[in-house]
């Protein structure tokens, strides 16, 4: 798998378009292929870049598969998984997966978006002030905190090791910017009980990747990382941030679908993974990961972080790239980048002897995971 990106910013100066096809030429030329051998494109539903438009732009003469995946955040893993798909049943030989936008200086994701108020699911909660995804979220938080004892400084804690992780990474936004505990305490409040530490950053910039069999792939410079399992999921009741239908609302069912997919199709279990790259738009819902995923049970993820257990030497090393929170929010893409570095043993703050990680995508709304190994 080749990766590529482009810089982080808060305000690119280039179209979304020009974003994508320096991302898209940073992953061929890392993976060592050309445009002409490209003859697939998968992005997201979100994105505004047309694979027409990116095939154009970059030369790629013939497209005979390209693909687009909803829900936002969601559609990160999910884009590989079309990829691999597409690969071995023959659709295409190589294909790219691309995202790229201008979320600072352009589009801002985290605003209140009138039009949706007209969504049939979102009158019931946008005339109640929960009209951004913080508010949505900040509301599945106050109830997790109630159900399971869990504090701000629980949340704090992901905050603290995202930006730890960050701050030696110097391809991150907020290189040698680490917080503390006190820093996040600190912070502002977006709605309670979420701070602005609590909240993914927003960013310019594109990352892309490139998928191919892995006979062909052992012939290109690159070590390979492998495929081993990949799905989406969507649970029970299903809404977009968190749902409110849901007899439980501390729960995302949806990412337990995709852990039952990910470790019956790969054969690992939780014990198994070795590094943990999982989608941070919010402090909140790492913890919630970490136990539909199987690495603790309900309600004892504050206690499972705090253990330090996800420290770089920890049994579950978390976001070593440093995450959206610290690195870059590029709807989940960075993630996957770093999984392949990791796998390659080639990242910045390299986790020793990786064989398995596992990548999810954006929670709280249909959504998808990989898993990727050294074999």
């Amino acid at each position: 798998m080749g990766i590529g990106a482009t810089d982080f910013s808060k305000n690119s100066g280039r179209s979304e378009l020009q974003l994508a096809a320096e991302a898209v030429s940073a992953a061929l030329r890392d993976a060592g292929l050309t445009p002409s051998d490209v003859d697939g494109l998968v992005s997201f539903t979100m994105d505004t870049n047309a694979e027409i438009a990116v095939a154009r732009e970059l030369g790629i003469p013939e497209l005979t598969f390209f693909s687009r995946v909803h829900y936002g955040g969601g559609a990160a893993c999910a884009t590989v998984q079309q990829a691999a798909m597409a690969v071995e049943t023959g659709a295409a030989k190589v294909v790219v997966c691309y995202r790229a936008f201008n979320e600072r200086s352009g589009h801002r994701f985290g605003q209140v978006q009138t039009a949706a108020a007209a969504n049939i699911d979102n009158s019931w909660s946008y005339p109640m002030g929960l009209g951004t995804p913080a508010a949505m979220v900040a509301m599945f938080a106050r109830r997790y905190m109630h159900e399971y004892g869990a504090t701000s400084e629980d949340f704090g804690r992901i905050a603290v090791i995202d930006r730890k992780h960050a701050a030696t990474n110097p391809h991150a936004w907020f290189h040698n910017r680490p917080i503390t505990l006190d820093d996040h305490q600190a912070s502002r409040w977006i709605a309670e009980p979420l701070r602005l530490l609590d909240c993914c950053q927003e960013t310019d910039g594109g990352v892309a990747l490139v998928v191919t069999s892995a006979d062909r792939a052992r012939d290109l410079p690159q070590k390979p990382a492998h495929v081993k399992a990949a799905t989406q999921g969507s649970g029970p009741d299903q809404f977009t941030m968190t749902s409110y239908y849901r007899d439980d609302l501390t729960r995302l069912p949806e990412m337990g679908v995709v852990a039952r997919g990910l470790w019956e199709r790969s054969g690992i279990g939780p014990s198994d993974v070795d590094v943990a790259v999982l989608y941070d738009h919010f402090t909140p819902f790492v913890l919630v990961q970490l136990e539909e995923l199987g690495f603790c049970g309900r309600g004892e993820a504050k206690d499972f972080v705090a253990s330090g257990a996800l420290e770089l030497d920890g049994d579950l090393p978390l976001n070593p790239h440093g995450g959206q929170l610290g690195e870059a929010y590029l709807h989940g893409m960075n993630g996957i980048a770093e999984g392949v570095r990791q796998v390659r043993g080639t990242a910045v703050n390299q986790v020793a002897d990786v064989e398995h990680v596992l990548v999810t995508a954006g929670t709280g709304v249909p959504t998808s995971g990989l898993v990727l190994g050294a074999s």
